[in-house]
């Protein structure tokens, strides 16, 4: 009994670390768009920046 659920714990660890590492990459995809926008769009002249870091 003990292994089958040691087992099925490690299953259900490597999905959750799975969906989160999914979930990530999506949001890192959705921050590089924000930021192309952002750059593509930024006011004409020199040095303004749209961001403030």
């Amino acid at each position: 009994m003990v292994p089958l659920l040691l087992v099925l714990l490690l299953i259900l660890l490597l999905f959750g670390v799975g969906f989160a590492v999914k979930a990530l990459w999506w949001i890192a995809v959705i921050v590089l768009v924000l930021w192309l926008i952002g750059f593509v769009a930024r006011p004409k002249g020199g040095s303004a920046r749209w961001y403030r870091w």
